[in-house]
């Protein structure tokens, strides 16, 4: 079962009107950012688990919670489950005494440098690519998580069971479908997967319009 995040191509919920924003609406935006980065700097979880918390609020919460509304509540979620404040010490706002991750605070002048050097997620795997470009594949069917039922995964359900062709191999990357469960990066072949837009929809606004969607080695076999 898919969650409510997963909407890509969903009915009834209106068109996409992008227009031009300030990056951060309301003061406690930045603060959000801010707190997020700060509590990610502290190695108790990794990029995956921290986008699969946002995943795991409820659909009520997820469908009326604004942008960063999601990001502070599924942070709150995630201090709490590892252990990093208790339920009073949220409820509170304050903490209860010293914090034993205290040596870890991110300092405002390692920040820049911090999001500098990013989260690399490429890595070395043992065996060589099973596709090259051109080469015609099928993503897997349903997309879900083949480790935990329910699970993290980047496979959005728009593109299950379709077809395309492999534009461009990016090598070895972080499996998100474990590393978001602890269980160990398991790195795969990464590529971009290429779809004719009518394959996806059934329809194209225009004729020859493409998806492009990066996707792990597991989730495609051969068309």
């Amino acid at each position: 079962m898919t969650r409510v995040h997963d909407m890509g191509g969903r009915f009834g919920d209106g068109p996409v009107a992008p227009a031009p924003e300030p990056v951060f609406k309301q003061e406690w935006h930045a603060r959000a950012l801010a707190v997020t980065l700060a509590a990610g700097a502290l190695g108790q979880w990794n990029l995956d688990t921290s986008r699969h918390s946002r995943e795991r609020l409820s659909p009520s919460d997820y469908a009326r919670f604004s942008y960063f509304e999601k990001w502070i509540s599924a942070l709150a979620d995630l201090l709490e489950e590892h252990g990093v404040v208790t339920r009073a010490e949220l409820a509170a706002g304050q903490g209860d005494g010293a914090s034993p991750l205290a040596s870890r605070a991110l300092k405002a002048d390692q920040v820049a440098g911090a999001l500098a050097r990013g989260g690399p997620a490429d890595r070395p795997v043992a065996s060589g690519p099973r596709f090259a470009p051109g080469d015609g594949v099928r993503t897997r069917r349903p997309a879900r998580n083949a480790f935990v039922p329910g699970g993290h995964t980047r496979l959005p359900a728009y593109a299950a069971g379709a077809v395309g062709r492999i534009l461009h191999h990016h090598g070895g990357h972080v499996l998100p479908d474990a590393n978001a469960h602890g269980l160990g990066e398991a790195p795969e072949h990464l590529y971009t997967v290429v779809f004719d837009a009518a394959e996806l929809w059934g329809t194209a606004e225009r004729a020859g319009d493409e998806v492009t969607c990066d996707l792990w080695e597991s989730y495609l076999e051969p068309a």
